[in-house]
């Protein structure tokens, strides 16, 4: 397919859910060596309540084969929290802001997850956590995916707000003990300039504002890099982060 073939391609994929099935054969991530899902689901089946924070479609957490009794999730896009009750049958989904108020009671869940949060609304989340109680997540890094954002934005500055230092920072002012703080660098290819028109949609932070016509120019630019070279190579970061409520 050609330029305006492709783009107008991942122009038309739908957005709900945090399903990333359509990039198969398009885009690659290599994944972090902690193996989220797994400790998610070895966590689940050992505790009587849980909370899963800005939970997408629900998708992660639905993978687990045995879920607490008690089981909520939060989500802040209506169209994701339709499908995350739909994937999360038994579960109370809520609709919630991203930073909080969560709409639960004090010491409400043995665990508390979430991966890739937009922000961690971290004194919520020792407030709702039980006494000896863990929070566990995957968080984006700081710089993620810098490469793409320079070459359609130009140069940015990098922000510390998603930095490792920043996050045990937060648990700590919010009395938490982190336990477990592992950051990771992976590697990320696009294989066309349609993957990278949705991974743009999809993932609104990495250009913030993104639209076709507003970077056609640099979506061109792309195509033609990708011609060149078979791929548009990036880097993103990842950090695991365990904290504890003592």
């Amino acid at each position: 397919m050609g330029f305006e073939e492709l783009v107008a391609e991942g122009a038309a994929v739908p957005l709900e859910g945090w399903d990333f099935s359509w990039f198969e054969g398009r885009a690659t991530e290599e994944r972090p060596p902690w193996g989220y899902a797994g400790l998610i689901a070895e966590r689940l089946a050992q505790v009587g309540s849980a909370l899963d924070l800005q939970t997408g479609g629900g998708e992660v957490t639905a993978s687990a084969p045995v879920k607490p009794g008690t089981l909520a999730a939060t989500e802040s896009w209506p169209p994701n929290a339709a499908v995350a009750r739909r994937n999360l049958p038994g579960a109370l989904v809520v609709r919630a802001a991203d930073e909080g108020p969560l709409p639960f009671q004090d010491a409400a869940f043995d665990l508390v997850i979430s991966r890739h949060p937009v922000v961690t609304p971290w004194g919520e989340v020792a407030r709702v956590l039980k006494r000896t109680g863990t929070y566990l997540s995957q968080q984006i890094g700081a710089g993620t995916n810098r490469e793409l954002t320079d070459f359609m934005m130009g140069p940015q500055p990098v922000s510390d707000a998603r930095s490792t230092g920043h996050a045990r920072e937060r648990a700590a002012a919010a009395g938490l003990e982190v336990v477990r703080l592992e950051p990771v660098k992976l590697k990320v290819t696009f294989k066309d300039v349609g993957a990278v028109v949705h991974f743009l949609r999809k993932v609104l932070w990495t250009v913030p504002g993104f639209t076709v016509e507003g970077y056609r120019d640099r979506l061109r630019a792309m195509h033609e890099h990708i011609e060149a070279h078979g791929e548009f190579a990036c880097t993103s970061t990842r950090f695991l982060i365990e904290a504890r409520k003592p």
